[in-house]
């Protein structure tokens, strides 16, 4: 019995011994896990590896280089609404240089009491303009909806390609917003 007794006793001390040893080799996959973090972003910063902010805050920040700065366009804005509200430009007129991102916004109201759903559709004068306004984002690229009554601010964010044609010195912006499903819409 003694010898049963023996080596259950240095089976158990093996065991103890193994089990320390893996606790420690776990405390060291985490520590090594937890370090590795610092080091990676070192390494990613010393690489210019996705290091995403820069070391000096003072970096100007980038112009846009494609603006044409010797010429001016005069953009002017209309609205022509075919349904129940009125529909304009916040302004009527803006001077900007070809390549330079300008954002304008047109305002509608509904004056029915009940919901509509409208779609605007852009036109140009003179027409070759339209190859050279690009919009980045505009109103008129998703059906609107407006509840009863109410007020919309929409923006229309462009600007002109500078490939524009010299003798171009003035573009018409003009929308129709008009009324999509008719007046069958009961109020919600």
């Amino acid at each position: 019995m003694s010898d049963a007794g023996h080596e259950e006793g240095a089976e158990r001390g093996l065991n103890r011994v193994m089990l320390r040893k893996l606790i420690i080799i776990a405390v060291l996959m985490f520590g090594f896990g937890y370090a590795l973090v610092p080091v990676y972003r070192k390494i990613c910063e010393v690489t210019g590896v996705n290091f995403l902010t820069p070391k000096d805050v003072t970096v100007a920040t980038p112009t846009n280089s494609q603006v044409d700065k010797s010429r001016t366009i005069t953009v002017e804005f209309d609205g022509n609404a075919q349904g129940p509200w009125r529909f304009r430009p916040t302004v009527a007129t803006l001077q900007v240089h070809p390549g330079e991102m300008t954002q304008v916004m047109y305002e509608v109201v509904n004056t029915q009491a009940r919901n509509v759903d409208a779609q605007a559709i852009p036109s140009y004068a003179p027409q070759q303009s339209a190859a050279f306004f690009k919009k980045v984002e505009c109103f008129c690229f998703t059906q609107q909806t407006l509840g009863p009554n109410q007020a919309k601010q929409m923006p229309v964010v462009f600007y002109i390609d500078p490939a524009l044609p010299k003798e171009v010195t003035t573009i018409t912006l003009s929308y129709t917003f008009f009324e999509i499903g008719g007046k069958d819409k009961k109020a919600s």
